[in-house]
């Protein structure tokens, strides 16, 4: 039988069978992509044949069918291995804040060009309006502007007043969405929203670190009553880079890729060549210094800070 594996917990697996019936199970045999170790060959999204166990309420995953992309990330604990957080996504919707606890810029741009590494069309949802007063909202506007001026839609919501919601639904609707974020951002109050049925826990964040708790702690897809599908996933506290090499880098900034042509050297990795149309954008104001950060960051291998 052929199946959706809707949601992961480590070992067990529940897939959505052509039937519309849900089966627990478990991977039978070694699944391998690209020669990489993952902690977790199957993910949510993935799309596999299996079979029922003789005499059990369970069954075996056999095969895995190709997926259309996938995100993936570093292990933290596991430098030499990755973890495929969802496949098969449409497009993903990274939930941030700017207070309460504040996402990184630079835990922005890794997540964005992890995603752009595997070609899946990102959105930034800046939560917590609510807490912003006059000039936290010139501050947010002066973030979103960096991302929209390079391609990356931006929208400005608030899971607890519900402040453009309607905005949120109509670009989810009839898509395969990934939601990711760090621990605390609101994610599951936003998913709630959303899909109130669902309940999902939600914690408090924490005075000592100001990092959210883990609210989420497995994978899983839910229907959208208005069309699509919405992929909930752990928060992330953490985001390693894996299987980019430092001279594709510049592929997946945007705003650099767009001038690597322009470059004096074809193999210019934009760090400090003559003639780098990267650098002279960099000093021009046309590229935004807080991105060349990141790339540096990422670059010289610190890339796996929150």
């Amino acid at each position: 039988m052929q199946g959706l594996v809707i949601k992961s917990t480590g070992s067990w697996y529940t897939v959505l069978g052509s039937n519309n019936v849900t089966y627990d199970c478990r991977i039978k045999g070694k699944f391998r992509m690209k020669g990489l170790v993952t902690t977790n060959p199957i993910a949510v999204g993935d799309v596999v044949d299996f079979e029922l166990e003789p005499e059990l309420a369970t069954a075996l995953i056999t095969h895995l069918h190709p997926r259309k992309n996938y995100i993936i990330r570093k292990s933290i604990n596991l430098s030499k291995q990755a973890q495929v957080i969802a496949a098969n996504i449409d497009q993903a919707c990274l939930v941030v804040t700017l207070a309460s606890p504040r996402t990184s810029l630079g835990f922005i741009d890794r997540f964005l060009v992890t995603a752009e590494a595997y070609s899946i069309p990102t959105v930034l949802i800046f939560n917590k309006l609510d807490l912003y007063g006059l000039e936290g909202k010139q501050i947010l506007a002066s973030y979103m502007a960096v991302y929209e001026k390079i391609g990356y839609p931006c929208y400005a919501v608030s899971a607890l007043n519900g402040d453009n919601l309607a905005v949120v639904k109509a670009l989810l609707k009839n898509k395969t969405s990934l939601f990711s974020g760090h621990s605390g951002v609101g994610k599951s109050s936003l998913i709630n929203q959303i899909l109130p049925e669902l309940a999902l826990r939600t914690g408090e964040i924490s005075d000592f670190s100001d990092n959210g708790k883990h609210t989420t702690t497995f994978a899983e897809m839910f229907n959208l009553p208005f069309g699509g599908k919405l992929i909930d996933t752990p928060g992330i506290r953490e985001l390693g880079i894996i299987d980019i090499e430092k001279y594709e880098l510049g592929h997946f900034f945007p705003e650099m890729r767009q001038r690597l042509n322009t470059c004096k050297y074809h193999n210019c990795v934009h760090v400090n060549e003559p003639g780098c149309a990267v650098l002279n954008a960099l000093q021009n104001g046309e590229i935004e210094a807080s991105r060349y950060d990141s790339y540096m960051s990422i670059y010289l291998g610190n890339n796996s800070r929150g």
